[in-house]
């Protein structure tokens, strides 16, 4: 353990300065299609430019509130006295993920086929730019992008996605710490006619795509806050407050957040929303279902020797390296050129405290299976974010006055399938066709989405899911793993869903945790840098970077109080489930337990396992400044 006058390990980008050091808000490609609209009170928007380096994103300056020329902070200055602006729009889409973009192309399609051409659908994304934030496998289904945008890989159409490779070829195994035994996947996992493919590249395109049919889309832009009606209802949503300080006092580059007023609020923001929690709480939508539970997916991206690239190719693995009673599997999936996805899924119910998902991964990379293909490579990319696994016992209501829940952030993961995105782009375009009708209608009233609900039920999502949802529950049995992929096997090619029966999970995912004095410890490798890397270098790849003097988006009552929790029983869960180095326990002889707690709130890859598994739930992940945290590319 490091002394306590050694400062703490913390990322800082090589560049040395926050993007947000340079500019203050990033900007939509194009804003003529909304110049027309006279609704509302309108902001004003600056001078164009493009930055240019590792991630080419347009920004500008969006001044809302008079800059304060401070040179300290200021303590008399309160900034939420200060008046938002406002904007009305017909919808807003919280998050800019598969679900959020095809809700908000779908919209637009069904408002220009009727010649609305003012109809307004404004999208706002955390991210500095579309898709920066996305990180998946990612083999998908094609058939909610086929019925969306049929000619999305056709030859002739200019915009087509280009980096889509078809799978070829299924492979599964089951590993031990030096063998791998075929075995057979059940039919869910079959992937002849779906693709392979860098998620976040695609989520790029199909931002694109929603630019062109006229959606305002505004990257940089981080929604902190629902508004309501008097009524009870949401009214929208606001961004965060920037330019304030550590201790959340303004200072000269204060600029003051931006209320976004709609009919209808949809939050896709992808698994374990800040804001859906919220609402998710505030109407009790959960009243009806079983607990989510999640697991957290690392991965990386390799550019691999030819001799080792099989075009097309998907493999996934269960057993080695993680231990009978944790649930997971590996995946190595060969697209593009010579680029290899390769990740392990960690189910956040492990019970293990001493397990680091992190450290499984740098293990399992060492697997003969693995490392015969990564050898002699080279690591270009890194990235880790929390999924849903609950299936269709966790569906929450997804319908409430003003808004709904589409995609991750309701939680459409076909686990079997080992997919959702084409689950969440089907409710985004299900929630869009209920949302076009009740605003069309007439009904000036506060809209309730029942549409939606009922469209999700009739749809093949609905089908799908509770065809394979005793699936993962299976694998907490008192056989365990084993009897956990015997039952699964059973479901899968006799039961097919039909089984009188469903399988509950077992609660939230902290509350399996053990006592570390009751667990084994586990000591992980040295890694070697060349096929296993510590996870500051890992952190490096994302192009992870935040101001620092800005609140922690990491949000701990009091870090002394919260070492006295969780420390004493847990020994330091929080270093060893955060796959980004932000949590750290340092002795110190001056604190009661003798140790530290520390928060690098600069390191977060923003994946949200530390709001799902810390096991006193004393940790909220909310926004941090809009533009920051990782710069996805092929991930």
């Amino acid at each position: 353990m490091a002394s306590s006058s050694v400062t703490p390990l913390a990322f800082r980008p090589l560049c040395g300065r926050s993007i947000l050091d340079c500019i203050q808000r990033v900007a939509p490609r194009h804003r003529t299609h909304a110049a027309s609209t006279p609704r509302g009170v309108r902001p004003t928007y600056g001078h164009l430019r493009r930055i240019t380096g590792p991630t080419s994103i347009h920004v500008r300056t969006f001044a809302t509130t008079r800059s304060r020329a401070l040179a300290t902070p200021s303590t008399e200055f309160n900034p939420q006295e200060q008046e938002r602006e406002k904007d009305e729009v017909d919808v807003c889409i919280v998050g800019g993920g598969p679900a959020g973009l095809s809700a908000a192309i779908r919209l637009k399609q069904l408002a220009q086929a009727a010649g609305h051409d003012d109809f307004r659908v404004l999208l706002l994304e955390k991210a500095g730019e579309v898709g920066a934030h996305i990180l998946s496998g990612a083999v998908i289904e094609p058939s909610a992008i086929d019925e969306l945008l049929p000619d999305w890989r056709a030859p002739d159409n200019p915009s087509r996605f280009e980096h889509a490779t078809e799978a070829t070829g299924d492979r599964m195994r089951f590993l031990t710490q030096k063998s791998s035994i075929p075995i057979p996947a059940p039919p869910q996992m079959h992937n002849q006619g779906n693709y392979i493919l860098s998620l976040s590249q695609f989520t790029r395109w199909l931002g694109e795509r929603a630019e062109d049919l006229g959606v305002e889309v505004y990257p940089g832009f981080a929604a902190s806050e629902v508004i309501y009606q008097a009524d009870g209802s949401v009214r929208g949503v606001a961004t965060n407050d920037q330019g304030l300080s550590r201790e959340g006092q303004p200072k000269s580059t204060f600029q003051r957040g931006m209320e976004f007023h709609a009919r209808i609020t949809l939050f896709a923001e992808g698994c374990h929303g800040s804001l859906t929690k919220q609402v998710i709480k505030r109407y009790d939508l959960r009243r009806d279902s079983q607990p989510q539970t999640y697991a957290l997916g690392v991965k990386e991206v390799w550019e691999v020797r030819p001799e080792h690239f099989r075009k097309g190719q998907v493999v996934h693995s269960m057993g080695y390296p993680l231990p009978a009673d944790t649930y997971g599997g590996g995946w190595m999936y060969h697209f593009g050129e010579n680029l290899v996805s390769i990740g392990l899924v960690v189910g956040l119910d492990y019970p293990n405290p001493w397990l680091s998902p992190y450290g499984e991964f740098q293990k399992m990379k060492h697997h003969p299976l693995y490392r015969s293909v990564i050898e002699g490579g080279k690591c270009i990319a890194y990235g880790a974010r929390a999924l849903n696994e609950g299936g269709f016992q966790s569906i929450p209501k997804v319908a409430f006055p003003g808004g709904a829940l589409i995609g991750d952030t309701a939680g459409f993961l076909n686990v079997p399938k080992i997919k959702g995105t084409h689950t969440a782009m089907r409710s985004g375009m299900l929630a869009a066709e209920a949302s076009y009708a009740a605003i069309t209608s007439g009904d000036a009233s506060t809209i309730f989405l029942y549409d939606y609900e009922d469209r999700l039920r009739a749809s093949s999502i609905w089908r799908e899911l509770k065809e394979v949802r005793n699936m993962r529950p299976s694998f907490h049995t008192p056989l365990g793993l084993y009897g956990g992929i015997l039952y699964s096997g059973l479901e899968a090619f006799v039961l097919r869903g039909k089984a009188p029966w469903t399988l509950k999970h077992h609660g939230a995912d902290h509350t399996s945790t053990r006592p570390a004095d009751a667990s084994r410890k586990i000591e992980y490798p040295k890694p070697d840098g060349q096929i296993s890397f510590d996870i500051l270098t890992s952190v490096s790849r994302t192009g992870t970077n935040h101001e620092e003097d800005q609140p922690v988006h990491l949000q701990v009552r009091d870090l002394q109080e919260h070492a006295q929790l969780d420390w004493p029983r847990y020994r330091g869960i929080e270093n060893r489930f955060c796959p980004a180095g932000v949590y750290e326990y340092f002795e110190d002889e001056s604190q009661p337990l003798g140790v530290r707690f520390n928060i690098n709130a600069q390191n977060c890859i923003h994946c949200k396992t530390c709001d799902i598994k810390d096991p006193s739930q004393d940790i909220n992940w909310s926004t941090p400044q809009g533009g920051e945290g990782p710069q996805y590319s092929v991930t």
